[in-house]
This record gives C-alpha cells, structure tokens and sequence, in this order.
C-alpha cells in the first residue's frame, strides 16, 4: 500500500510540474499516457519492449552461469584464482561503453554482439559475489557432507548452493539493475530495434511524449521484475539460515 501511495504521489507531482512549466518539454501523464496507448494498439510498443527483454534475459543468462561457475573455481581454488584475478579487475574496471564498441567492430552489427557486450559487462560483478561466497563457505558443512558421504550433485544442492545463496541472490539484483542499463545502451548504438532504439531516435527529433512513454513502460517492467523476482529471491535466499538459527 505504502508503495502504491509513494507512485501516485510521483504522478501527482509530475502533474503539477508538467501544468506549471507548460512545456512540450515535460509533458503530463495524460499525453504520455494516450502515446503509450497508441503505440500498445499499434503492437510498436510491446514489440520494442519484447526485444529489449530478450536481450536482457540472454545476457543475463550467459553472464550469470559462467560468471557463477567461475567465481566458485577462483573461491574454491587458489591457482585457479591467481590466475584469473588480473582478467576480472580488468573487466572490473573497462568501461562498458568500450566493450559494447570493440563487440560491434570484432563481431559486427549484430544480436550476437549486443548480446555479448551487455554479458561481459555484467560477468565480473557476479564472479566477484559468487567467488566472496565460496570463501565463506562452512568447514564445518564440507565435514557434515564427508561424514554423510553426500555425491558431488548431493553436496552442491544441500551444502553449497543454501550458503551461496545470499550471494547469488546480491549478484542477481545487481545484475538486473546493471543489464537494463547497458542493454539500452546496446540498442542506442547498434541497433534496429528495443527501446533504447526508440529513445535515441526520439531524442533526435525532441520527441519528449515519446522518449517519457517507453521510459516509464520499461520503469514498470523493471518494478514488475523487482517485486515478482527479485524480492522473493532475496527473502528466500536467507531462510535456510533463519530457520537453523
């Protein structure tokens, strides 16, 4: 309820300001939300938004596997860690608008690129979380797994993914947050398509309706994420603990 209240005083505000300045370069709910309308009818909308989602989803894919396989070899083995933590503080630190740049111009103007760009940018950031949780794992649930001779599967689901899980579920909602951003990014350079796209050539035009009806589109797919998924993996990420304690 909270929440809601906090949203319809945002709409309430904006009102007032859009009515106050008078401008067409802050235009209110009600045009915004006749061009969110007009381009739901025309299906522009929901097909540019589909193409932003499923980039984020395949990027979030590709870095979330590999960045967790290999944060839980450099956390669990120290050659292994010594090795790749010149590579991760590398990518740690490389802008992303770089690697969206050298993706575009070493694999072209394509999806496999963008997709590519938008994973490596998140990759370290879960390495990182998943590499920190693996050296916090127990001793002393490694002993209870030997004792109970648990198999390589059995330890990993009993064992390590509940401690890990905290971990994973930080790396997820930075993640999330991390990928929109960069995936608009993606599409306003390189591509035909998603809603980077639309606002990149709205801004050419000043499309202020515009650019404000996919923006707060893909505001509320974002809090749509936050509230179905992110939340309720965070809640239950730490039950495991709140229940041995």
């Amino acid at each position: 309820m909270a929440r809601l209240l906090s949203l319809a005083l945002v709409i309430v505000l904006w009102t007032v300001a859009a009515a106050a300045v008078d401008s067409s370069l802050l235009p209110g709910p009600v045009a915004v939300g006749e061009a969110m309308l007009r381009d739901a009818r025309s299906l522009a909308l929901p097909y540019h938004l589909a193409c932003t989602l499923l980039r984020v989803i395949a990027a979030f894919a590709i870095a979330f596997s590999l960045g967790m396989a290999a944060g839980f070899a450099m956390g669990k083995w120290g050659l292994v860690d010594r090795i790749g933590d010149p590579w991760l503080v590398i990518l740690l630190n490389l802008p992303a608008l770089v690697t969206i740049i050298l993706a575009y111009v070493w694999i072209g103007l394509n999806e496999t690129a963008a997709v590519v760009a938008v994973a490596l940018n998140k990759f370290p950031n879960v390495v990182v979380l998943t590499r920190e949780g693996t050296r916090a794992l127990s001793p002393e649930m490694e002993d209870v797994a030997q004792v109970f001779c648990l198999s390589g599967p059995a330890r990993i689901r009993h064992i390590v993914l509940p401690q890990l899980a905290p971990y994973l579920a930080a790396a997820f909602r930075s993640g999330i947050s991390i990928i929109w951003k960069i995936v608009l990014v993606v599409e306003l350079i390189g591509r035909p398509n998603g809603v980077g796209f639309v606002l990149g050539s709205a801004f050419s035009l000043f499309d202020m309706v515009t650019i404000f009806a996919y923006s707060i589109a893909f505001i509320v797919i974002m809090l749509a994420v936050e509230s179905l998924i992110v939340q309720p993996l965070e809640r239950n990420a730490s039950r495991w603990r709140r229940k041995a304690a």
